[in-house]
């Protein structure tokens, strides 16, 4: 998929919080789901702040590395 011309329309994303997140709501993640083709993220502390956007073969291979107790290297995908 070639990168957005323009903003990405994020109103019909269904934010999820991190399962890891604490109960006191510090240090929480934002996964949307229900966007075609990207993944975003946000810091629940900051709704309205810029997301980070990567495309999903990059977010499934940082959930794998995350889960193996490693760091992801740098990315091998250019483009959305």
């Amino acid at each position: 998929m070639a990168p957005s011309a323009g903003p990405i329309d994020l109103s019909g994303a269904a934010w999820r919080k991190s399962t890891r997140s604490s109960a006191q709501g510090q240090n929480c993640v934002e996964v949307a789901a229900g966007l075609p083709g990207i993944v975003a993220v946000r810091d629940s502390k900051h709704p309205a702040g810029p997301p980070l956007i990567v495309g999903p073969r990059n977010w499934t291979a940082f959930i794998r590395a995350v889960k193996a107790g490693s760091s992801p290297g740098p990315a091998q995908e250019t483009t959305l």
